[in-house]
């Protein structure tokens, strides 16, 4: 039997082959592709603002986060990428990437020293470029990213200052982050086992979501927030925590006592509906459908994606979702639907796969293990190790990135992605063959009209 070692080194050797196989790829099924190297690994990535339109491309920030070894400080960083749009890329040119290559379309625009390392980033959807940060603490921290200065983290220069603390936690409140999609609410979890809900409207102004911006003067202390609830339930650390996209009274939370728990403020602060073994294992993330707010998605240490339906759940006992999605080979660590198609979702895993599904069934993919899959129609296989988070772009429709924690490389660090597999591969089939027999239609008038023309010319010269 094969000890420890053995089993990494064949994971290693399996991967390397998937790996190559999807670069061999990569230009036939990719509408635009980025590679962009990170010197040191980043655990969360979010886009924000769209800020240029141009002919070719548009640019956008993303906020990305440093985690260093202590040498220099732990950072928060806006960068400007340009989003390539939609039939603009060359086929060759996607497929020349270098792996180990900083992209000249990820461009670094300012630099937070962030106290501590960065967990997760969320940004406000009233203004993303308000955005709240989770550390190894428990306070959460709120920044304003426009007004804060930009920070040389090699000059010696004194930790940014966040804009407000929120606290709350009584320990560490590490990864489960939210922001309310229709009021400036900010929901988070912990190890203490609970939910705490803040609202931030008492700060809009000093937080810059008005003309006069906020402070940055970091010789200040920064102001605190006490929370407007704390919600008990949970029996261990909270892993991931939604708002219901229609309600900023509604929440739900998941966690290591696989429990998915739906919250109603109106309700007080105990679960309005625990559902005690959501899964087999630990679950790390949830997600809420913004198009039907019927459904809800999970993510678990089990391997597995469960949907819900919350008409369908009850109080204790096992679940039973409405359908179960099996495709990884390893914990899943982040899970969201997409904003274009309400059935289309994606989920990313520590198998370094980031697999896009369709719950209506799209098409028929076969899973990592060859058995086919009629809900799995696109798995990006573009990163080697595990992926640590991916945000679908609210501006770009159909566009990704993706961020991956290098930890078998030799050279280290991380891989942030930007991608969109070509509109053949999710467009209704339809839609594409309309296409294709007007394109035929086209080709058709463009040879009659080159016919005749020849026609006209060989008359000419017949004359003659």
């Amino acid at each position: 039997m094969m000890d420890e070692v053995e089993v990494a080194i064949a994971a290693l050797m399996c991967k390397d082959v998937v790996y190559k196989k999807w670069k061999s790829n990569v230009r036939f099924v990719y509408d635009c592709f980025t590679n962009h190297k990170l010197v040191w690994p980043s655990l969360s990535c979010r886009w924000g603002s769209q800020f240029e339109q141009g002919t070719y491309k548009n640019r956008q920030r993303l906020y990305l986060a440093e985690q260093t070894d202590g040498s220099v400080p732990n950072t928060l960083i806006i960068t400007n990428c340009d989003v390539v749009k939609p039939g603009v890329a060359i086929a060759d040119d996607i497929s020349q990437f270098n792996e180990e290559a900083q992209s000249p379309f990820v461009e670094r625009y300012k630099t937070l020293l962030h106290p501590g390392e960065v967990n997760r980033i969320r940004e406000l959807p009233q203004n993303s470029n308000i955005v709240a940060t989770h550390t190894d603490s428990p306070d959460v921290f709120i920044w304003d990213m426009e007004a804060q200065p930009n920070l040389d983290p090699v000059n010696g220069a004194a930790m940014s200052r966040p804009d407000l603390i929120l606290t709350g936690h009584r320990e560490n409140a590490e990864f489960a982050l939210a922001m309310c999609p229709t009021e400036p609410f900010v929901l988070s979890g912990g190890q203490d086992k609970s939910v705490v809900l803040w609202s931030i409207h008492d700060y809009i102004t000093s937080l810059g979501l008005t003309e006069s911006g906020s402070s940055s003067d970091i010789t200040k202390d920064s102001p605190k927030l006490d929370s407007r609830g704390v919600f008990e339930g949970h029996d261990a650390t909270v892993e991931d925590v939604q708002f219901c996209p229609s309600s900023a009274q509604e929440f739900c939370s998941v966690g290591d006592d696989s429990c998915l728990i739906l919250w109603d403020v109106r309700s007080g602060n105990s679960p309005v509906v625990k559902v005690e073994k959501a899964h087999d294992d630990d679950l790390h993330c949830v997600d809420w459908n913004a198009q039907d707010v019927n459904l809800i998605l999970t993510g678990s240490a089990d391997k597995t994606v469960r949907l819900f339906d919350r008409r369908k759940l009850t109080a204790g006992g096992v679940a039973s979702p409405v359908r179960k999605f099996e495709g990884h080979m390893a914990p899943l660590f982040s899970i969201q639907w997409c904003p274009d198609k309400a059935s289309v979702f994606a989920s990313a895993a520590d198998d370094g796969f980031l697999n896009i599904w369709d719950h209506d069934t799209v098409g028929i993919h076969e899973n990592a293990r060859g058995k086919k899959n009629p809900s799995l129609f696109f798995p990006h296989g573009g990163h080697r190790d595990r992926i640590m988070d991916f945000h679908w772009n609210p501006a770009e429709p159909w566009t990704l990135a993706s961020l991956s924690h290098d930890v078998t490389s030799p050279y280290g660090g991380g891989t942030l992605q930007i991608w969109r597999m070509r509109d053949q591969l999710y467009r209704p089939e339809e839609e594409l063959e309309a296409e294709l027999i007007q394109h035929k239609e086209n080709m058709k008038t463009f040879g009659l009209r080159a016919k005749s023309k020849r026609s006209k010319k060989r008359s000419k010269k017949s004359s003659k």
